[in-house]
């Protein structure tokens, strides 16, 4: 990820690049991010550990990053002799985007507080000097 926002400004960007500046997620988190949403059925983590050709651990801990930055949800199968499992879904495309939006702006009001203090504490304004005693 770029250092500065005026380099992530200059770089190519596509939309899943999304998930790794909103919440910090991996290359990988992306890859099973695409490969739920191009599933019809929901998967389960051996199956997602399949499809990237990843060790079932690796591939568990990405679904927990992916499932806390809210792009998948899990559902529970119950098995019919008693047991269950879990498998993954992607979350609905709108619903995250609502989301991503509503982080941009709350992002976007943030930094305009913070370039307001800026220019409170480093505008033209010369600082009083200090009264001497």
């Amino acid at each position: 990820m770029p250092d500065s926002m005026s380099e992530m400004l200059q770089q190519d960007m596509e939309c899943e690049g999304l998930l790794e500046c909103f919440h910090g997620l991996k290359a990988l988190d992306e890859d099973i991010f695409r490969v739920l949403c191009e599933r019809e059925d929901p998967l389960t983590v051996d199956e997602i550990a399949d499809a990237v050709d990843r060790e079932r651990s690796t591939a568990y801990r990405s679904v927990q990053r992916l499932l806390q930055a809210g792009f998948i949800q899990k559902e529970q199968v119950n098995y019919e002799q008693g047991g269950y499992y879990h498998v993954y879904r992607p979350r609905d495309g709108e619903a995250i985007a609502q989301e991503l939006q509503r982080t941009l702006n709350d992002w976007y009001a943030k930094m305009g507080q913070l370039i307001g203090e800026f220019e409170r504490k480093y505008g033209d304004e010369p600082e009083p000097a200090a009264a001497e005693s």
